[in-house]
């Protein structure tokens, strides 16, 4: 079977993707691209091309699914079918490119834990009996990654181009997933690229927010073997 490749979001690492891995890892081979090594997302994505399989299954959230698309872009030919999990096809807004500076000076100043907390974290989960641990989870994979990590994905999406015309491009089987309360990137925005791609499936998760993986992750699995084996 084609290997899947999942990309994670913004300071999250393998453990993001935890439950579906091993639901899935018995079916296929799973590898979890390591994302923070460049400041553009162009680089980003040649690094992981440099370490996928030569064609695959891809799926990544929030920003693993904006760094989907730019490797979507330069290869093509590489990608089986894709998944995108509560991201967002558009280029940074002015208002959105503004807040990264102050951000990334805090962080650089040794404030990363302060940032994490006050400003990414309130925007990631729905209430939920399992909220505070995913909470603590999102910290304990923020802070092994690191300052560096947070300001090189922080300039990457900064600049990221708008990819609408490489999802028209492509043909493959698509699954589009989000929480139905992602506050971040909501759910008129997946409908926006269910549109785009042509042989695609739109997937709305209950109960769930910007990390459906953790908040939901039976319904997520269950949406990702579906879309895998179609």
């Amino acid at each position: 079977m084609t290997p899947l490749v999942l990309l994670p979001g913004m300071m999250c690492d393998a453990r993001l993707f935890f439950p579906q891995i091993g639901a899935i890892s018995g079916r296929r081979a799973v590898m979890t691209a390591a994302v923070g090594g460049a400041d553009t997302m162009s680089a980003l994505a040649r690094e992981v091309l440099a370490h996928a399989p030569p064609r695959f299954a891809l799926a990544g959230l929030s920003l693993g699914g904006i760094l989907a698309m730019e490797v979507l872009r330069q290869a093509p030919d590489r990608v089986e079918r894709l998944a995108l999990l509560d991201t967002n096809p558009r280029a940074e807004t002015d208002a959105a490119r503004a807040r990264r500076l102050p951000q990334i000076a805090a962080v650089r100043a040794g404030r990363l834990r302060e940032v994490m907390r006050d400003e990414m974290k309130p925007n990631y989960l729905v209430d939920g009996p399992g909220k505070a641990a995913i909470l603590d989870l999102c910290m304990a994979m923020a802070l092994d990654l690191g300052e560096q990590v947070f300001v090189n994905q922080s300039m990457a999406l900064r600049d990221r181009p708008d990819q609408q015309d490489t999802l028209r491009a492509f043909a493959g089987p698509a699954l589009v997933l989000c929480g139905r309360h992602d506050a971040l990137c909501p759910v008129e925005r997946h409908e926006l690229m269910q549109g785009l791609l042509v042989n695609s499936r739109l997937q709305i998760i209950e109960n769930a927010g910007h990390l459906p993986t953790l908040e939901q992750p039976q319904a997520t699995t269950a949406a990702l073997i579906r879309w895998l084996e179609d």
